[in-house]
């Protein structure tokens, strides 16, 4: 009896540990800040140093690397205030163990009424990522989530 409880026992742990193996989780988290004073959106993305360097196909401790994800940030952010299409101007990014920190931002940004972001970050390479964005402005939280087939989203304040 106790063996057949031990050998229960021990196959219930073993598929336990195995189920969680391989389990990877894809995600990024963006921080919007509309920062008055000087009339700007400040964005700043936190994404998975391996994933993203899988995307962009290059070292992050590579020299190119920044250049690489400011490419790969302008190919797959797109952001629209009150329906009129502005650039993003890549300001760094800074590689940090496990986690890579995007900064980039739109400048002359006087009022918003409407937010259109597109966020495609990771989602061709990985069709489980989700990317969530907080949005600050003037005091109102607005959250989004982009993923596989919902890589747009519009708020309005």
């Amino acid at each position: 009896m106790k063996k057949s409880l031990f050998i229960l026992s021990l196959g219930i742990l073993l598929i336990s540990f195995f189920s969680f193996k391989d389990f990877d989780f894809f995600s990024s988290m963006t921080k919007v800040d509309y920062i008055d004073g000087s009339k700007t959106l400040k964005f700043t993305t936190k994404l998975n140093t391996n994933h993203i360097s899988q995307a962009v196909k290059i070292n992050p401790a590579t020299a190119g690397f920044e250049a690489e994800v400011k490419k790969y940030v302008n190919n797959n952010v797109d952001v629209a205030i009150n329906g009129s299409a502005k650039s993003l101007t890549f300001t760094g990014s800074q590689v940090n163990g496990e986690s890579v920190w995007v900064y980039y931002e739109v400048a002359n940004v006087s009022d918003i009424s409407s937010l259109k972001i597109k966020n495609s970050i990771l989602i061709g390479q990985f069709p489980k990522q989700v990317n969530i964005m907080n949005i600050t402005y003037k005091g109102a939280l607005k959250t989004l989530n982009f993923q596989k087939g919902k890589e747009s989203s519009e708020v309005t304040f």
